[in-house]
């Protein structure tokens, strides 16, 4: 029980400025606006002593994006095109695609699971899902989770 880890989650007005600044200088470094920690933490106003004590430890937490991401289950032909139709259409209904899964094509269909996140998706789950089936060359769609 002394080495198990435990988490807070505490609200960022009240969280302490150098944790602000961290998560600042990771995004600096994950979006490529900085080349590497040393530019993040000037474009940050921190020391890297600081960066580097919590980098690890302090996390963004978005409970929206994480109740809003689904994923869909779909068999659709093997034929071309069919898999950048579905991107297509998600991308007009604003659907921020995180993962892309497509198993080898057998007996001349493929099964794909996409997990996409919904928070700016213009439809709803279930009327997306309907459009999605209504392309051609796709066999089933279902939600996974």
């Amino acid at each position: 029980m002394a080495n198990e880890e435990k988490y807070l989650l505490v609200d960022e007005r009240i969280a302490p400025e150098i944790f602000k600044k961290v998560l600042e200088a990771k995004k600096y470094i994950a979006t490529g606006k900085a080349k590497n920690s040393s530019e993040a933490v000037k474009l940050a106003n921190i020391s890297r002593s600081a960066f580097y004590k919590y980098k690890d430890s302090v996390m963004e937490y978005n409970s929206c994006a994480a109740n809003n991401i689904i994923t869909l289950y779909m068999t659709m032909e093997d034929v071309p095109g069919v898999l950048s139709s579905v991107i297509n259409h998600l991308a007009e209904y604003s659907a921020n695609i995180l993962t892309i899964n497509q198993n080898i094509p057998s007996d001349g269909v493929a099964a794909v699971t996409i997990s996409i996140r919904m928070t700016d998706v213009t439809l709803e789950e279930e009327q997306l899902m309907e459009r999605l089936r209504a392309l051609h060359g796709i066999v089933k769609v279902s939600k996974v989770s």
